[in-house]
C-alpha cells in the first residue's frame, strides 16, 4: 500500500464473532443502532470494543489516591528487616518447596 497514508489504509476483518439473542435484545440494538446511524453490526462491535477496553483499564491500571500513593512509598523506602514469623513462613516455604 505505497503511497497511503496509516489513516487511510484498510484494515482486513477475518475474524468472526457469534451470539444468540433473544428478539427484544436484538430490536434494542438494532433500534440504537438505528439511532446512531450505524449498521447492528458496527454498533455492536464497537459497543462491546469499548466495553471490553474500559475492563481492561478497570482492572490491569491501579489507581491510587496521592495518600495511597505516599503510603505506597513510605513503605517501599522504610521497610523494616523481616519479622521472626515472616523468617518462620519463608523457611517453611522452602522446605515445601523443595528450595
Amino acid at each position: 500500500m505505497k503511497g497511503m497514508s496509516r489513516a487511510t489504509q484498510i484494515t482486513v476483518k477475518t475474524a468472526r464473532l457469534e451470539a444468540r439473542l433473544t428478539d427484544e435484545q436484538k430490536e434494542l440494538l438494532q433500534h440504537a443502532a438505528d439511532l446512531t446511524g450505524r449498521s447492528l453490526t458496527e454498533f455492536v462491535v464497537s459497543s462491546a470494543q469499548e466495553v471490553a477496553a474500559r475492563t481492561v483499564r478497570e482492572r490491569e491500571v491501579l489507581t491510587l489516591s496521592g495518600r495511597d500513593r505516599q503510603v505506597f512509598v513510605d513503605a517501599l523506602l522504610r521497610s523494616s528487616p523481616p519479622s521472626e514469623r515472616l523468617r518462620k513462613a519463608a523457611r517453611r516455604y522452602k522446605r515445601i518447596a523443595g528450595i
